[in-house]
Order: structure tokens, then sequence, then C-alpha cells
């Protein structure tokens, strides 16, 4: 199924978007400061609008800057936790307000996002600690984590695994349930799909993710399980969705973290959508595949939240 030309656009538009960072992964000094490109990025991802009836406002989530999305329909009580993507070097909750409103619309429940610190300036795990304390800061705000589900996409949907794990181990409460768009969660980056999807997803190759690997980690290793959850100890997590595009680079991730998971006894859903590129949901308000796995994303959590 081709692609509408808007749809095209937009793309490419976010792929050279995202091409001002291939100086800072070659390991180059940038002609214009990182900051600026980062808000460009954001800028281009913003395109992608929230419906009406959404307001935003930013937040301090225990020392961690973020942002509040707030539907009109939201009921008493109901929290999404979004961590956002970007490969942990780019991104932010200001390119995060459509696919924030469009979830909140969707499931009644005001939106968290956590705006964590990135790389080459902060390698990880800087992301998932500051990840990790703004959930620490949201289940205290809320007084526990029964109304509490988690969402993230690429990067964030790794952390959307890693952080539960990460607050298992610290003894927090966890979310009653999670689901995680285009996980990037094996940065080994073994999996089938880096070869034979590798020049098919518009977005994303197998060159790009090894030098977005390198500059992320700093001197984590990519097979450490807080940074590739495919590794991790999984054992007691709440029920996990992962969303992946059929022709994403990275869809051996999500057939492996869908794996991991079920092996080790955690409620598993695994959807793949047929020609499909990474992190598709983004683009809830142009393309009829995104309403549709945003829907079905959104049922899945409600199923999991109190029903009043």
């Amino acid at each position: 199924m081709p692609l509408s030309e808007i749809m095209q656009q937009r793309l490419e538009d976010w792929k050279q978007a995202a091409m001002q960072f291939a100086p800072l992964l070659l390991g180059q000094t940038p002609e214009r400061p990182l900051a600026d490109i980062r808000a460009d990025y954001n800028r281009e991802l913003a395109r992608n609008l929230p419906p009406a009836g959404v307001t935003s406002e930013d937040v301090d989530m225990g020392g961690v800057p973020g942002m509040l999305v707030t539907p009109d329909n939201a009921r008493r009580g109901r929290v999404l936790f979004y961590i956002h993507g970007g490969g942990y070097i780019s991104g932010g909750p200001s390119g995060y307000l459509g696919l924030a409103g469009h979830y909140a619309r969707r499931l009644g429940a005001r939106v968290f996002l956590p705006d964590y610190r990135l790389a080459p300036d902060h390698a990880f795990p800087a992301s998932l600690d500051d990840v990790v304390t703004a959930w620490r800061w949201l289940v205290e705000r809320e007084g526990g984590a029964a109304n509490i589900v988690i969402s993230g996409d690429s990067a964030g949907g790794a952390m959307v695994v890693s952080s539960m794990v990460r607050a298992r181990r610290l003894g927090l409460a966890l979310p009653v349930g999670g689901v995680a768009i285009s996980p990037w969660a094996n940065l080994e980056m073994t999996g089938a799909s880096y070869t034979t999807r590798d020049g098919i997803d518009p977005l994303c190759n197998r060159e790009i993710l090894t030098l977005m690997a390198r500059c992320a980690l700093g001197t984590t290793p990519a097979g450490d399980p807080d940074a590739s959850p495919v590794f991790a100890d999984v054992r007691g997590l709440p029920p996990v969705m992962i969303q992946v595009g059929e022709s994403e680079v990275m869809l051996s991730d999500a057939f492996q973290l869908a794996a991991h998971l079920t092996d080790h006894r955690v409620r598993t859903t695994l959807e793949v959508w047929p020609e499909m590129f990474h992190v598709w949901p983004m683009f809830t308000d142009i393309l009829p595949e995104a309403q549709q796995a945003l829907d079905s994303a959104a049922r899945f959590l409600d199923s999991l939240l109190p029903s009043a």
C-alpha cells in the first residue's frame, strides 16, 4: 500500500531533521549549537498536532522537567506516563503533544512526559535514571500506581520495560500495564531485520543506529540489561503490549522482546502492522493506520485501568 504524498513528505521532513545530528554521531562538532538542532527536531515532530480539547503545561517531576497534557474528558485518577523516543540523543515532550494528546483523549487520562537528559552530554543511563526519578515522583503524587499506565516509543519504548525493571528493583510500585511502540530493545542489533529490513525502513538503518548507539551509550555495553531489555530480568512485570511496523529495521527487537517477556510469564501482546514504518502512530492526524494502532493501544491500556 503506497503512502500518500503528504505522508511521504512528512517522513522526508522528519528524516532531514534527524540528519542534522549526523556530525554529532560521527564525533564531529556540528556547525550549529546542539540546542538549536534539537529545537528544530522537536518543531518538526510538533507538526503532528493534538486533537481539540487538550491543554499542556510544564511540570517539575521530582527535579526532572516534564510536561502534563490534560484532555477535557479526563476521568478522575487516570494517568498515562509517556516516555518519548529519539535514540537517547533527541526528542522531547514539546514534540510529542500530538501523540500524547491523542492518547489522552482516547484514555480520558492525564499524560505526564518526562524531559529526560540526552546523550552525548549525558550518556546512558542518565536517561533511564531521570525516567525512574520522574516515575517515583508520579507514584508519590498519585498515592500509588493502581491508576497509572505507561507507554513510549523507540528508545522510550525500550524504557517502558527497563523503567519497570528498575522500579521493581527499587521497590517502587509498578504501573498496571504498558505499551511499547517500535521499541529499540536490543542495542547489540543482532536480529535478522537489521539485514532484511535495512533500506526498507524509511526512517532508520543499521549504520545510523550503530552510530547512535555508540553516541548514546558512552561506556555502557550495548548488551547491558538496562539499555537492552531483551536481556533484563523481566519477571513479575505487568501486562505489556508491543506494537511494531513490519517494515522496521527494529522488527527483530520486538520479536525478541515479546519472546523474552513470554518466556518469563509476563502477559504479552504483540502487534505487527504490515508495511508500517518506525513509530508510525506519531502521524495520527493524517495516517489511518496510526489512528487504528493508537486505538488498539488505548483499548489495551483501558482494559487494565479501573473502570471507576
